[in-house]
């Protein structure tokens, strides 16, 4: 008999974070997030993708403070099939600018951020 393995320890398990390069040239290391239970965490920054378009960047804040960024994300939401959570620092303008970065970003295909 074939073991199989638990879907809950395969559910739990953390994924390899993926490289992806800002407008800027910057290079993210990106932890990936399942898009089906996905929920927002105070002040984290999140990338929201189809296939290796960003569709929306930012964070909960976002969403109260900026209607723009809010359809963005409903919108995203829609059509999205990545999302990823990405590392920053309490800084307002850190974080402005991670995520104006992150508006233009793409996966790099072949490098390994683990």
């Amino acid at each position: 008999m074939v073991p199989t393995l638990d879907r809950t320890l395969l559910q739990n398990a953390t994924a390899h974070p993926v490289n992806w390069r800002g407008r800027s040239g910057r290079f993210y290391a990106l932890e990936p997030l399942r898009l089906d239970d996905f929920c927002f965490k105070a002040d984290e920054l999140y990338l929201i993708a189809l296939g290796p378009h960003v569709m929306w960047a930012g964070g909960a804040a976002d969403l109260v403070e900026d209607p723009v960024s809010r359809a963005r994300f409903r919108l995203a939401m829609d059509c999205a099939d990545r999302v990823f959570h990405v590392e920053t620092s309490a800084d307002a303008i850190e974080r402005l600018t991670v995520v104006w970065d992150l508006e233009g970003a793409e996966p790099i295909i072949g490098l390994s951020a683990a």
